[in-house]
């Protein structure tokens, strides 16, 4: 909702202000030149990154639009099936979770959390760490720095279309310049017209420069910001896992670890130690 009513605003106030000053809104529609910036802009967009990045964009700019989709509830569910699984890991030992972890599509105990079942990365980086625990890695600074190494890998990757979009964002001002030049060139093979005519034809020429600067600074570059923030807010995902697993390995209760794993989120999606609490509560006895 914030996006649309933020494109809504630049749109009404750049448009709306050019037309109070008596510009006239007709000149500015130059299709071609957009056809001209926009489509030179997703070229060199294709030719600059890898395949990978071009497949996921259309996944970035729908984050950006949906806004990330971890929120206080799925922070809790989270947090839930992490004291369920620790739970298990203290009463009957770390092996006693080889029977969720190596299949946990066909685990009861993961069944009860669809919401994480859902987020395939974090299941399969739950999982991987806690077969690493029942074979025995008992050193939880290794595994903190193992840890902090795919989180930044799997950030990394997140990050590539924000970059790219982004990159494309500062490219858009001088696409700009390429099309009012052309627009440019036009004009002169018309010198000869009437002022008017030449005026009307400079002024196309122009929305170029207008259009590339616009969109850049009006829609792209915030687009691209918008999806390195969501980004970022989601990693926390990973980061809560990483919180709880390293207090459980340090030898914390089920119950003190989730508080490493809450303490870990963003304030704003930050469930309260009463939140967390009476969710636990509920819980049925692990199988």
């Amino acid at each position: 909702m914030g996006l649309i009513v933020g494109i809504l605003i630049v749109i009404g106030c750049t448009l709306g202000g050019y037309a109070a000053m008596g510009g006239k809104l007709g000149v500015l529609w130059q299709p071609f030149e957009g056809v001209i910036i926009i489509g030179a802009a997703i070229g060199s967009y294709v030719i600059g990154n890898p395949a990978s990045v071009v497949k996921h964009t259309g996944t970035a700019v729908g984050k950006v639009f949906k806004g990330s989709q971890y929120k206080k509830e799925n922070y809790i569910e989270l947090i839930s099936l992490l004291y369920q699984i620790l739970k298990v890991a203290k009463t009957k030992g770390n092996l006693g979770l080889e029977q969720h972890i190596e299949n946990p599509q066909d685990s009861a105990l993961f069944a009860q959390f669809p919401g994480v079942m859902a987020n395939e990365t974090a299941v399969v980086f739950l999982c991987d760490y806690l077969r690493m625990l029942t074979l025995g890695s008992e050193d939880p600074h290794e595994m903190e720095t193992l840890m902090d190494e795919e989180i930044e890998v799997v950030h990394h990757e997140h990050l590539e279309v924000a970059h790219a979009l982004q990159t494309m964002a500062d490219g858009m001002p001088a696409l700009g310049i390429v099309a009012a030049v052309l627009g440019v060139i036009k004009t002169m093979g018309s010198i000869t017209e009437p002022p008017e005519v030449l005026g009307k034809l400079i002024g196309g020429a122009l929305v170029g420069t207008f259009l590339g600067v616009w969109i850049s600074y009006g829609f792209l570059g915030p687009t691209a910001t918008k999806a390195q923030s969501v980004y970022n807010a989601e990693i926390k995902y990973l980061h809560c896992i990483k919180a709880a697993l390293l207090a459980h390995m340090h030898g914390s209760p089920p119950a003190v670890a989730v508080e490493f794993a809450r303490k870990a989120l963003l304030s704003h999606d930050r469930p309260t130690f009463y939140e967390v609490e009476d969710a636990v509560s509920a819980l049925p006895p692990p199988g």
